[in-house]
């Protein structure tokens, strides 16, 4: 199989069988949950990644719910998904604010064929997490807001590091998305199961979006410095 069919097939068998969530947390699964997110992510794979070679791993925290929650594409919107790489989407216009910054910074390195062709995006927790709030209203959750949930869902992480890596990605460097838990994290996980020999940390997209937008083109401009500086060019 291609790198794409690997992929595919990767999405297709993702489901959590680990020991029960902590109280009020559910897990979420766009493969299994939205009707059409395995055949439009097949769909986005098959484009951008349909050949053998090799790619360097961002691994985010886990989807959240407007993003790869509906598209089944890790920080992409149906927007994006539209609009950037001409995959159509008959569902909910829905906008996550990390999918735009992503997708800008993805045009700054040579447009989408040529960023993906070269970088493969996904998470420590390919899937992601929910709960409701105070009002009854449903909410992203991340891995390491719970300790308790942290530590329960720890080997159902290491296990998918060790498939998203199997794929075809490169071991040198990883990038992570999180300058603050996610990195302590990875960088605690590699310690132990020695899954890269470097990881190089970048703000995420949400935190640059929410609290540094007027100076998001630095932001830019150091993701595509750590890139190149991992040998990654256009």
């Amino acid at each position: 199989m291609n790198f794409a069919e690997k992929v595919i097939a990767f999405n297709g068998q993702l489901e959590y069988t680990g020991p029960l969530l902590p109280a009020n947390i559910r897990i979420m699964n766009p493969y299994r949950e939205e009707e059409h997110a395995l055949q439009i992510s097949s769909t986005f794979y098959r484009k951008y990644y349909s050949d053998n070679n090799k790619r360097h791993l961002i691994l985010g925290i886990n989807p959240g719910r407007f993003g790869g929650g509906v598209t089944g594409v890790p920080f992409t919107d149906p927007k994006r998904l539209i609009a950037e790489c001409g995959i159509g989407y008959s569902g909910k216009l829905t906008h996550e604010p990390s999918s735009v910054y992503i997708y800008e910074m993805i045009n700054a390195f040579g447009g989408a064929k040529a960023f993906y062709s070269k970088i493969y995006i996904n998470s420590l927790c390919p899937l992601g997490f929910t709960t409701i709030d105070n009002k009854g209203k449903e909410k992203n959750y991340n891995y390491y807001d719970s300790k308790e949930l942290c530590t329960t869902v720890t080997p159902f992480m290491i296990d998918n590091i060790k498939k998203q890596v199997a794929l075809g990605c490169y071991t040198d460097t990883c990038f992570c998305f999180g300058t603050g838990q996610n990195e302590k994290f990875l960088k605690k996980l590699n310690e132990i199961h020695g899954f890269f020999n470097k990881i190089v940390a970048l703000e995420h997209p949400r935190f640059i979006v929410q609290y540094r937008s007027k100076t998001r083109q630095l932001y830019i401009d150091k993701y595509l410095q750590a890139f190149a500086d991992a040998g990654i060019v256009t």
